[in-house]
């Protein structure tokens, strides 16, 4: 959903086909300001009515009919004591029902009963004071004051024994030293002190250590300028679609704050449509002021067009006209020039200076418009067909705002009332339209061609395995786009020196800093506002002083081969990337283990188990052994057949663990893993794959001792693929320091422990919920 939806852009497409080639030519040489110009006299009623047309399929509005039957749903679950089931399901019916209505107090009033099983026992007040003042029937308010009356009852003796933990007697308790962390707290934001931001034709601005960094030291946090959730679609019959929340089925949006994006079960609605929802009323009250106000009218068009449309929106909303108007004088400092191919996202532009040797890192970094606007935008880099979509998109954005009045009170020059005076469809398009109306719509197209280089996937372990498993399955998810200003000086590589973490609804803790005093002074602005999504970098290892300080933008060298990342990096950012990865000779990657394992191809000889390397056999090509004395050779579609075996029965394994059959399971898998055996070595991808599966079936039959022996042999796999010091491993030793605690395995749980704690120390920090979870499993085995 980055880009509009199919629909819609096949509509543009026709309509760029249908231009006149003088015109299409025209349009190809103009600048963005033009661009923007030219798409608006192109964009027509009949586009507007297609749009409507495609929107009635996201409908954001209320709706008594459907929050009734979501209240259904939550009795279903709530009768089966699924509480957290039947708490989201009465969530969506709150969203659902309009304000003031029966079936929104219906809904509060059960969800608060959810909740009160669920022990979330303010919540549960809030909610049943939420049921009264929405109208809940008299005869029924009874029920509501039995468990007001217990939620209090236990808040009180929390409270107590909140008060007698801290009792005076308690005071002079010696506190154990706190482990001297390598890093900052979480939501702190700036730059280290250790770094600079260093600037070359080839690079642009970028960001290289002043001094060496050790592993694990924290070089920026960043928090985005904005961001946009993204919705969880599916593919129905060619169609998208919602996913299917009647069979329990909830995305993202369902269940985090469409502003901070953190995660609760009790979200507050917006008071306008059924699809925007908070977690609190501060983070609504502070969305409504700062971009919903305007989005609420037009949030099934929005779903049409696509995230990076909303994003681009949300950005120039939150600009305002006096700092679009200030980023675009034409003030330039001494980086004046930069080649278009170099690898950093930001703009040749330069940015306006305010002392002699301004500090960027305090300047135009943070939550600095100015740092967004000089980004690349690469509109020449763009295919004419996007770039005609882009605009065609902003303008029809632009047409929507404007028909509905929606100009914003920080756009107005003259006042909003005298600048919504006319509108682009007066006297048959050709209105003199107000300059600052046009600046917005032209500003959202900048933006667009900016995120396609520069917007940045927020990602999130989401947790994979069943609601009552005891060890922890969990894969990396996308939650949100976002346009991080700090965070973009950083350029690409395949085989980065970083690694990021993201936290989402933490308050920031002012004191117990580590950081220099400029640091912190710098970093003192943003303290204010606590809530939200943080971006960490920290160094994966160590950066000696002068070298460029690198992360990764999505093609990395442990899952793809080389062509594979460059083309992609090519199509979607326009550069080659001559990374280390990239650059490195065959012979090289097999001494650094760079983009591939121990073998080169992770293959086995069936006749004498060397290790297979690529050949060409027959005229195509295949694998022959190592080994010169055996030389068996085997053609590469016969490798093919055999993986492809492999693959479907460890598929049609999972499927039956999720069904709840892991005896079934576990005999497909066993299978699969003599098949294996025949032609992969321990080395190899899918033999991690087989094995964790294994791990999983034996742990859901209660088999500790064979699951840890099993996904031992994944660990094997996963350090050769991602290194030994890699965050993947670190995970996957995690679950097995679990494995080995629910088995009774005193001494291998304390032997595997100290190698998770350095690796999630390394990448994520030292206060991060892993650590948490592995600091009480030590506890508990040493009594």
């Amino acid at each position: 959903m980055d880009l509009p939806c199919l629909p819609w852009q096949d509509h543009v497409a026709q309509k760029w086909t249908g231009l006149d080639p003088e015109l299409k030519e025209h349009f190809i040489s103009l600048e963005i300001d033009d661009v923007f110009k030219c798409a608006l006299t192109l964009t027509t009623q009949d586009d507007l009515d297609f749009l409507q047309s495609i929107s009635v399929r996201y409908s954001v509005q209320k709706d008594t009919e459907q929050a009734a039957k979501c209240r259904e749903r939550g009795n279903s679950c709530f009768k089966t004591r699924d509480y957290t089931a039947a708490a989201q399901h009465y969530s969506q019916g709150i969203c659902f029902a309009p304000q003031s209505s029966e079936q929104l107090s219906l809904c509060y009033a059960n969800r608060s009963a959810a909740l009160y099983h669920l022990q979330h026992y303010q919540e549960c007040l809030d909610d049943t004071d939420k049921a009264l003042m929405n109208g809940y029937p008299s005869h029924l308010s009874h029920k509501l004051e039995v468990r007001r009356a217990q939620c209090l009852k236990h808040l009180s003796r929390g409270q107590k024994a909140k008060d007698d933990h801290h009792s005076p007697a308690l005071k002079n308790h010696k506190v154990p030293d706190r482990v001297k962390a390598p890093s900052v707290g979480p939501l702190t934001c700036g730059i280290c002190p250790l770094t600079a931001i260093g600037f070359s034709p080839e690079k642009g601005r970028h960001l290289v250590a002043a001094e060496s960094i050790a592993a694990g030291e924290v070089i920026l946090n960043d928090r985005p300028y904005s961001c946009v959730l993204i919705p969880e679609m599916e593919e129905v019959k060619g169609k998208t679609g919602r996913l299917d929340t009647e069979r329990g089925v909830f995305g993202i949006e369902h269940r985090c704050c469409h502003r901070c994006l953190t995660e609760t079960l009790c979200p507050v609605p917006c008071e306008g449509c059924s699809y925007s929802q908070y977690c609190s009323t501060g983070c609504q009250r502070d969305a409504w002021e700062e971009h919903h106000r305007w989005e609420c009218p037009l949030g099934a068009d929005l779903m049409v067009m696509g995230v990076m449309s909303q994003l681009a929106l949300r950005v120039t909303l939150k600009a305002g006209l006096k700092n679009i108007q200030r980023a675009r004088e034409p003030i330039r400092d001494e980086h004046t020039t930069s080649e278009p191919g170099c690898l950093n996202k930001e703009s040749s532009e330069s940015y306006p200076c305010h002392t002699n040797r301004p500090d960027p890192s305090i300047s135009y970094y943070g939550d600095s418009y100015l740092s967004v606007f000089h980004l690349l935008h690469h509109l020449d880099h763009h295919s004419p067909g996007l770039r005609f979509l882009n605009a065609v998109t902003a303008a029809t954005l632009y047409r929507k705002l404007s028909k509905a009045g929606l100009s914003p009170a920080s756009w107005a020059l003259r006042g909003p009332s005298e600048a919504n005076r006319q509108s682009p469809d007066e006297e048959g398009g050709n209105a003199d339209w107000n300059t600052e109306l046009l600046l917005l719509g032209s500003t959202v197209l900048r933006h667009i061609l900016q995120l396609r280089c520069n917007a940045q996937a927020i990602l999130r372990l989401q947790d994979t395995g069943a609601a009552n498993s005891p060890v922890q399955s969990s894969r990396e998810i996308r939650i949100a786009s976002a346009i991080f200003p700090t965070l973009s000086l950083l350029n690409h590589s395949c085989c980065p020196n970083t690694s990021l973490v993201f936290s989402t609804g933490i308050s920031v803790d002012p004191s117990g800093s580590d950081l220099s005093t400029d640091f912190t002074e710098s970093v003192a602005e943003h303290r204010s506002t606590a809530r939200g999504v943080c971006v960490t970098v920290r160094a994966a290892k160590g950066i000696a002083a002068g070298q460029e300080i690198l992360h990764c933008y999505g093609p990395h060298s442990s899952r793809m081969v080389t062509k594979e990342r460059q083309r992609l990096l090519q199509e979607q950012y326009y550069f080659l990337c001559q990374c280390e990865a990239c650059t490195l000779t065959q012979e090289e990657k097999q001494q650094s283990r760079v983009g591939g394992s121990r073998h080169e191809s992770g293959l086995l000889c069936g006749k004498c188990k060397g290790s297979f390397k690529k050949s060409s056999v027959d005229k195509g090509t295949g694998f022959i052994c190592s080994q010169s004395s055996c030389g068996h050779c085997i053609p590469s579609s016969e490798v093919s057949h055999r993986l492809q075996e492999i693959r479907v029965d460890l598929k049609k394994a999972v499927d039956l663990m999720e069904r709840e059959r892991p005896g079934e399971a576990l005999r497909l898998l066993n299978r699969a893993h003599c098949q294996s055996g025949l032609i992969l070595a321990e080395t190899h991808p899918l033999q991690g794959e087989l094995a964790d599966a294994m791990a999983r079936a034996y742990a859901t039959m209660g088999d500790w001792n064979n699951a840890a022996s099993h996904l031992e042999r994944s660990t094997v796999a996963i350090g050769s693929q991602y290194g030994d010091d890699s965050i993947e491993l670190g995970l996957q030793l995690f679950k097995l320091a679990q494995l080995h605690f629910n088995g009774g395995a005193r001494g291998p749980a304390l032997s595997v422990i100290p190698k998770v704690r350095r690796l999630l120390c390394l990448h994520c920090g030292p206060h991060c919920h892993e650590l948490q979870e592995l600091q009480a499993m030590e506890d508990c085995l040493r009594g």
